[in-house]
């Protein structure tokens, strides 16, 4: 995994293009880094990357990636944001509104009822009309044995 040494001078780009996503980069975030992704096998990851509706990533200037985004969809009318994040390194710069802009406002879904879960960064995602859930919205959690393993409890 390789990381651009200089986060304040380097130029950041985002891309959905698929095909530069380093799963390398967004399985070593997600097992050792994310609250809310560590349960997941690394072949877990990898088949939620192929099969999201979109990846949108972000790349220093030598091409590494520095955060990554997923959603899924079902392509019409809704999305599910998902797996937002960017390396501590690149944290402070404007990476993760870069990210959600580029996955909520400029690509196929921008007219979509987004939807997400997070316990952070409730500012960042009010900046795109994100809002606490109305009358409107029903949930069904997670088994509680699955509720345990994103919890990281026993």
């Amino acid at each position: 995994m390789s990381h651009a040494t200089d986060p304040g001078s380097a130029v950041v780009e985002v891309s959905d293009d698929r095909s530069r996503v380093d799963l390398d980069v967004v399985w070593g975030f997600l097992s050792t880094a994310a609250y809310w992704g560590r349960w997941r096998s690394r072949d877990d990851v990898a088949e939620q990357v192929r099969g999201a509706w979109r990846v949108v990533g972000a790349y220093a200037s030598d091409g590494s990636m520095v955060g990554f985004a997923r959603a899924f969809s079902d392509g019409v009318s809704g999305a599910y944001l998902a797996d937002v994040f960017v390396l501590p390194a690149w944290r402070g710069l404007g990476v993760a509104h870069r990210l959600v802009e580029e996955m909520v406002e400029r690509g196929p879904g921008r007219e979509f009822r987004w939807m997400l879960h997070t316990a952070d960064a409730h500012a960042l995602y009010a900046d795109f009309g994100f809002a606490p859930p109305n009358a409107s919205c029903l949930e069904r959690p997670a088994s509680p044995e699955r509720a345990r393993l994103v919890e990281g409890t026993s």
